[in-house]
């Protein structure tokens, strides 16, 4: 019975569990790798002595787990292959799913965190992101309150610094984002330029296993042209528009050595929350960043192992 009750109170907190632990990590399978072990060490203390209050000690544990995983993860990422992007987040484009959606942390974001060091990046996310007390914060970090202050005050800095200076509405948003699919689709090099910042970066994640820009592309004619030239290499793909962490962007599938691209139905060609259409699999998810109705960043990710099935 005692472990039926844990069980419903930590599946309620489980969601926001796996959000933290994705903001700290930048991984959302690795996230959840860490929130499932937590429930294992739930039941275990609890048979110990019962937990009380099981969302603040989940909160704490999940983030004391997080922070190992991301030091350890560091130091692979300084050695990967052309820059590290985080794993994306990618949806159906369901309108139902607003909130869900609105809830989720901005891709943006993610790469903006990759520059704090572990603690920074985990009291800012627990503080700024998740309103968590600095006292509380102090216990998953494992530091005093006053020093999670000043780690949470120096990340918030360089946050603000790097960050998008707004958060562009949802319609905005799409409304530039069509666009600039609708121009890709048609080749139209003009009309690309023109809905790109004068300081757009695009970044792509290839893992090192396949093809993808080493060092990223400055400038709204190069990214234009490598946009265009990303469709050219693969004519045969399917492009649909996704939700990616909450905001419009687009996957690429790629028939399987068993699939048939052709022969896929249109229903079928709506990725849901986790799988593509059967017969295909993601090859590209690309998340974009939109400013005063241009696009100021693009970030594609082609790494096989963060795109899921």
């Amino acid at each position: 019975m005692r472990t039926e009750e844990l069980a419903a109170e930590f599946d309620g907190q489980r969601p926001r569990l796996v959000r933290i632990a994705y903001a700290i990590l930048g991984s959302r399978s690795e996230a959840e790798d860490v929130v499932a072990d937590t429930w294992l060490r739930l039941v275990e203390s609890d048979a110990r002595e019962p937990v009380r209050d099981v969302a603040g000690w989940a909160t704490v544990v999940v983030s004391r787990a997080a922070i190992d995983v991301l030091r350890s993860a560091r130091v692979r990422r300084e050695a990967y292959v052309g820059p590290w992007l985080p794993e994306p987040e990618v949806q159906a484009p369901d309108p139902a799913d607003r909130v869900t959606l609105d809830d989720t942390v901005r891709y943006a974001l993610l790469v903006v965190l990759e520059q704090l060091s572990p603690a920074e990046r985990t009291a800012w996310v627990l503080h700024d992101l998740f309103d968590m007390p600095f006292d509380q914060v102090a216990q998953a970090v494992g530091r005093s309150p006053a020093a999670v202050r000043q780690l949470a005050s120096r990340a918030r800095r360089r946050v603000a610094a790097q960050a998008p200076r707004v958060d562009v509405d949802r319609e905005t948003h799409e409304r530039v984002v069509t666009a600039f699919l609708g121009a890709a689709a048609g080749g139209d090099l003009a009309r690309l330029v023109a809905l790109l910042d004068p300081g757009v970066v695009l970044t792509s994640d290839g893992g090192g296993v396949v093809n993808a820009a080493r060092r990223p592309v400055v400038g709204p004619d190069r990214v234009a042209r490598f946009m265009l030239g990303v469709s050219r290499k693969k004519p045969d793909d399917l492009y649909l528009p996704v939700m990616v962490n909450g905001r419009l962007g687009l996957v690429g599938l790629a028939a399987t050595r068993d699939g048939d691209r052709a022969g896929s139905t249109s229903d079928q060609a709506v990725p849901g929350q986790a799988h593509a259409p059967v017969g295909m699999s993601r090859r590209v998810v690309m998340s974009f960043t939109t400013d005063a109705g241009l696009i100021t960043r693009i970030d594609i990710v082609m790494a096989p192992d963060k795109l899921g099935s």
